[in-house]
């Protein structure tokens, strides 16, 4: 007896179809607006939309323009992603946890399906982040044990470069780079060209101001990324071991030394990249080595008579006048401008106090990743009071002053008057915020939003000025809906809390 096939389906009334239509549509704007994010891809899983949510996750993933992410494959673009499988199996994962160089979040994929019932692409959700009140324990927790377990990885490896199998990574990419002002734009500019060429970089600045982690990301972006990445610090070796340290040891070259030899940081940086921090360090007897391996490409074991090819792209560092350096004789002329090819000057955190609260964000994240514990919120007298500070120590000391305050606040917030007492106690001398200081004029913000301007007065205005005029008005009123809980009026607006901030700091009146 043939097989009776099951009878099609009826067609849907206009009014159920319309009503579907409807339910589709009201569920995508739901999403959209409660989430923390959204993208599409296509049937070959390539980023064929983002929301403005999501744009601000671009720079922490490493990309500055929109076009350098949408289009792309997904997987090139977004770490640890699974919407290959959503894909594959037309399965929908509700909740997922997913870490990458953004943070850690919550969320779901979704495939979509045409009207022949064929997965044609995949909604990606970014439910919740790691900074969400409702999930935070759950995503901190998941973090701390990715954390542990990215540690226990890179112990693993440094066992195995130990055994001699060189495999060293950069940390970080210039996205690591905190800060959107236009010195931190500029020198984020130089070194993504700086990444493109193979000629020495040196970097230049005052201590703590972020040149490894600069240096970190020139490798990332730069034709070497694939290759190990070696940093010495020069400052850090004593004299008589510098030598043994770069070129390494040749097998029993005097008493006491391994007899299988050792290894130098020219080989175990051979492919890759040697940055060599602190270079105005250097002593100058290792200066004529180091020239020559740069100029030759070949480097002579202690202890040996061998010369042995490298093939290194080297980065220095230093805080030091090097030019001062060769005028006195200590650094030699000839290595200054084999090392001077593209130098590249890292700006102090005063001078691009733009970026503190921006940077204060991240700080405090990391914090909260390492102590599992949400830190206190910086008041905006207390942001404008971190402003105002040199920072001979720049973004290191800015770091251990956050640190101090969290570990000393015993509720939700920091004001300026408890910050001034730990920036006292750290050796800060402190310098009084201006009469109009960036962030602490929330009330002038308000001002804006109550104001009534004359309507045809106010058309004459610049575009520019109008825009900036709504923009603040919107904040102010989410401010006030919030009762001047900046977190959430920044989800109210779809902007991050760090874009607040720096809004807060250009409106200061």
């Amino acid at each position: 007896m043939p097989a009776t096939l099951s009878p099609a389906p009826p067609a849907l009334p206009r009014d159920a179809t319309r009503i579907l239509e409807l339910a589709a549509r009201s569920m995508f704007e739901l999403f959209e607006g409660a989430s923390e994010g959204m993208l599409l891809v296509d049937r070959d899983a390539r980023v064929v939309w983002i929301n403005d949510p999501y744009r601000r996750f671009l720079p922490a993933l490493g990309y500055e323009r929109e076009e350098d992410f949408v289009g792309h494959p997904v997987s090139d673009v977004v770490q640890n992603t699974q919407m290959h499988q959503v894909l594959r199996t037309g399965k929908p994962m509700l909740i997922d946890l997913l870490s990458n160089r953004a943070g850690t979040f919550a969320v779901s994929r979704i495939p979509l399906r045409d009207d022949a019932g064929e997965v044609i692409g995949a909604l990606g959700i970014v439910l919740f982040n790691q900074t969400s009140h409702n999930l935070q324990p759950l995503l901190a927790k998941f973090a701390r044990l990715q954390q542990e377990l990215d540690d226990a990885q890179r112990e693993l490896a440094a066992q195995r470069r130990q055994q001699g199998d060189g495999q060293r990574r950069a940390r970080y990419t210039l996205a690591s780079f905190v800060g959107s002002s236009a010195a931190a734009s500029e020198v984020k500019r130089q070194a993504r060209r700086a990444a493109l060429s193979s000629s020495p970089v040196l970097l230049l600045g005052e201590t703590g101001t972020g040149k490894e982690l600069l240096a970190h990301g020139i490798h990332a972006a730069s034709p070497r990324a694939g290759g190990p990445f070696v940093s010495v610090n020069i400052a850090a070796v004593p004299d008589t071991l510098l030598e043994a340290e770069f070129f390494g040891v040749a097998p029993g070259a005097y008493t006491g030394a391994d007899r299988k030899g050792r290894v130098g940081k020219f080989q175990l940086a051979n492919g890759g990249t040697l940055f060599l921090d602190e270079i105005g360090d250097m002593p100058a007897h290792l200066q004529a080595k180091l020239l020559r391996a740069l100029q030759e490409g070949e480097i002579e074991p202690l202890g040996s008579n061998q010369l042995i090819p490298v093939d290194v792209r080297v980065l220095a560092a230093t805080s030091r006048d090097l030019p001062a350096l060769v005028k006195g004789g200590q650094f030699r002329e000839d290595l200054f401008y084999r090392l001077h090819v593209l130098p590249l000057r890292v700006p102090p955190l005063r001078a691009r106090r733009g970026d503190i609260p921006a940077l204060v964000e991240a700080l405090y994240e990391d914090l909260a990743l390492r102590s599992n514990a949400a830190p206190p919120e910086l008041l905006p007298d207390a942001l404008a009071l971190l402003a105002a500070q040199p920072w001979r120590g720049n973004i290191r000391e800015l770091r251990n002053v956050l640190e101090q305050a969290a570990m000393r606040s015993d509720g939700p917030s920091i004001n300026a008057a408890q910050l001034a007492r730990v920036l006292q106690e750290a050796g800060v001398e402190l310098a009084a915020p201006a009469a109009a200081a960036p962030v602490s004029g929330v009330s002038g913000i308000q001002g804006e939003a109550d104001a009534v301007e004359d309507a045809d007065a106010s058309l004459l205005r610049p575009l520019a000025e109008q825009v900036a005029a709504l923009e603040r008005r919107a904040i102010a009123a989410a401010l006030h809906r919030h009762q001047g809980n900046k977190l959430a009026a920044a989800r109210a607006l779809g902007i991050s809390r760090a874009t607040l901030y720096a809004r807060l700091m250009e409106n200061p009146e």
